[in-house]
């Protein structure tokens, strides 16, 4: 079957350090967006849960039907999504493709991670287990991965240190204008180019927090959304891609396959370019990922997103809002909430529901990544 596939609700919970556990997050979620998208539980085909690891983090698994359970969807078939930290984009293609074929009329999508309680040497280590052995037992990290990558772009660039800091400083400033994001304070670019080094020359407020949190959305047919919202989005293309998972083989590390693979394919299911974008949610666990997508997306020309950065063109009321939301650096990274929350984030643009952060959006795109660009997946979205 080749049906349309909309967004007719969506929620998302307060991110950061949550006394809660995953199974009371994921129920949180999934019940707002219940609320918000209008629909009972016995209406729910499909229940999927994005999440990266909860067994590792909390020793809780069969997570998918505990939520089934406790929202009351039974018996709509559930399942878990892992593709690590793009377990949330990895959900949003599963629904979609739930859909598309006609398999469900009703899915709803819950991405959530329960992470601060293990603190950040255990949650640290938790992640780690993305890279491959081969680069693990040398004692490369994703942050060490982000390090080297940032060196070689700086120089072979020309770019200037700031323009990382600045990224830093708008998602920051974005952050304060979500109630839910984790951080909502503001930060100079000072504040930034000498906060500790983590791994140099990125420094403290290049990166994310560990975070917990959950974010949903309901997915189902055009004509099953026109019974139930006047206004809803449509999910007009979507891609998913693989790069190396031994990052040192790929020819070029300032290049993410995955993004550009996954960002082509989403274009051309979509009949757009990236000139055709409003606003673009895209994965930011380190401020350099931010001008790698840029670029594997069209966004910017190779080498060149950080003359965007510098001149402003990427900020709240600018040609092209990048993180509205704050972005994982100021909204949170609960590694399968992410890319929900990214979801999320579209959805609430394109239907006017943002509030301070509002911009004038009709298209927009998320980008998940799945450790150092490891499995990417990118999401088009046009309102209705």
């Amino acid at each position: 079957m080749d049906r349309e596939v909309a967004i007719i609700g969506g929620s998302m919970t307060k991110f950061g350090q949550r006394d809660a556990w995953i199974r009371e997050l994921l129920a949180e979620a999934g019940e707002a967006c219940l609320d918000d998208a209008g629909v009972e539980p016995d209406a729910v085909d499909h229940v999927y849960v994005s999440n990266m690891a909860s067994g590792e983090f909390e020793g809780q698994t069969g997570i998918m039907n505990a939520l089934a359970h406790d929202l009351g969807l039974m018996p709509a078939y559930s399942q878990r999504v892992d593709q690590t930290s793009s377990s949330g984009g990895a959900g949003m293609y599963a629904a979609w493709q739930s859909i598309k074929s006609g398999a469900s009329d009703m899915t709803l999508l819950v991405g959530g991670e329960k992470m601060t309680h293990k603190g950040t040497g255990g949650a640290t280590d938790i992640i780690a287990s993305i890279t491959h052995p081969a680069e693990y037992k040398h004692g490369v990290t994703l942050p060490s991965f982000a390090g080297m990558t940032a060196r070689h772009y700086l120089e072979r660039f020309d770019a200037p240190r700031d323009s990382l800091a600045k990224v830093a400083v708008k998602n920051h400033e974005n952050g304060t204008r979500n109630p839910k994001a984790q951080f909502q304070k503001e930060i100079t670019e000072e504040d930034a180019l000498e906060s500790p080094i983590i791994a140099d020359p990125l420094r403290l407020y290049d990166f994310c927090p560990i975070t917990d949190g959950s974010s949903a959305l309901m997915f189902c047919p055009v004509e099953v959304a026109e019974e139930y919202a006047d206004e809803y989005v449509v999910v007009s293309g979507i891609g998913g891609a693989t790069d190396t998972h031994v990052v040192h083989e790929r020819d070029d590390p300032t290049t993410m396959g995955g993004v550009v693979e996954s960002g082509a394919e989403a274009y051309e299911m979509a009949g757009i370019g990236p000139e055709d974008l409003d606003v673009a949610e895209l994965h930011d666990m380190f401020t350099i990922l931010e001008f790698l997508q840029m670029e594997g997306l069209d966004i910017a020309e190779k080498g060149e997103a950080w003359k965007m950065v510098e001149e402003g063109r990427t900020e709240i009321d600018a040609e092209l809002p990048i993180n509205t939301s704050g972005g994982l650096k100021s909204k949170g990274h609960p590694l399968g909430a992410s890319g929900v929350a990214q979801g999320y984030e579209i959805y609430e643009q394109l239907v006017g529901e943002a509030g301070d952060r509002q911009v004038d959006a009709e298209t927009g795109l998320a980008c998940n990544v799945g450790g150092f660009g490891n499995c990417v997946i990118t999401t088009i979205m046009e309102a209705r």
